[in-house]
């Protein structure tokens, strides 16, 4: 039997989560709305969004991590989909899991949300 799973994309560096400006470029492409609504600030320095260049390849911060187009771009691109200082990954879960990403440090990692009652 094959249980169904929910991809996920999260950070595993020391820094935060944040897309390159062509991984960014790939998801308007895709009509993915928050990277639509999202201001290109490289759109007037096309020459200056090359992978190395840190104010232009911080993108993406406010897309859902387990949004289908993100996790598209992130599996097409592979290491050109890292913003500044990320290295991302795709973690899978099962999908009637109700999950949280927990961050230290910049590193990110998926666990699975816990009742708690006071």
């Amino acid at each position: 039997m094959v249980t169904a799973k929910t991809k996920i994309v999260i950070n595993t560096c020391h820094g935060k989560f944040c897309l390159s400006h062509k991984a960014f470029l790939r998801l308007r492409e895709l009509g993915q709305q928050e990277a639509l609504a999202e201001p290109d600030g490289a759109a007037y320095w096309p020459s200056a969004s090359a992978p190395n260049e840190p104010s232009l390849n911080q993108f993406g911060i406010q897309i859902p991590r387990d949004d289908q187009k993100l996790v598209q771009v992130v599996e097409e691109l592979a290491a050109e989909a890292n913003g500044h200082c990320a290295f991302l990954k795709i973690v899978e879960v099962p999908a009637d899991a109700r999950w949280q990403i927990d961050n230290v440090n910049g590193i990110e990692r998926i666990s699975e949300i816990h009742r708690a009652w006071s």
